[in-house]
């Protein structure tokens, strides 16, 4: 642990740069260098010299510059797992996030929900707004696996618009093994869902 403010800063300034520009950090990543104030005023001195920047409260970056368009935004993801790391919650992309993601919407939305096990939240980043949004905890059950995102995308298609092209776009992407995983996670969907996990599951073998 350090010692001073001073040699406190230094330390969270080498390790920043060890992880590399565009990286989302929040005060308790530091927490084994000293206390939680001494590590805000350092990550307040460093914001201060332009060295990071605050996006949030209690949220962090590294900053990555484009030669043309300047400072790059984080990304979802990169935000949200620093907002997991740091609260200890599990999140799970859903809506349709989780569906552009896999690939079986072209929709970008302007609000990326997450399903969460902690407690509510928004984070704005320029016109984006990533929402989190407590649920029960089947909802996030399956977070972290790409079966969580399959449920999560179908369940936001709606079974009208789940289609044999879904289907095999699905079986296509996944593996065998992530395709065997979705039997194991049924008890995470809702029972309307099955017949298409278990179709998706039975698919050309990778």
């Amino acid at each position: 642990m350090a010692d001073t403010p001073q040699s406190i800063e230094k330390v969270l300034s080498r390790r920043i740069h060890g992880w590399g520009r565009g990286t989302v950090f929040t005060p308790t990543d530091f927490l084994d260098l000293g206390s939680r104030g001494a590590v805000d005023i350092s990550l307040h001195r460093l914001t201060k010299q332009g060295v990071i920047r605050r996006i949030a409260r209690g949220l962090y970056q590294f900053p990555q510059k484009h030669p043309l368009l300047g400072e790059v935004a984080p990304s979802i993801d990169a935000v949200a797992k620093a907002i997991s790391d740091s609260e200890q919650v599990k999140l799970q992309p859903s809506g349709a996030y989780a569906a552009n993601l896999l690939g079986l919407s072209e929709q970008v939305p302007a609000r990326v929900v997450f399903f969460t096990s902690g407690r509510a939240r928004k984070v704005r980043l320029g016109k984006m707004v990533i929402e989190l949004r407590p649920t029960t905890p089947r909802n996030v059950a399956a977070a972290g696996r790409p079966s969580g995102l399959v449920i999560a995308a179908l369940r936001h298609l709606g079974r009208d618009h789940i289609t044999d092209d879904r289907i095999s776009h699905l079986q296509n992407i996944l593996s065998k093994v992530d395709r065997m995983r979705l039997l194991k996670d049924l008890a995470c969907a809702p029972a309307w869902l099955h017949p298409y996990l278990r179709s998706i599951a039975a698919g050309k073998q990778k």
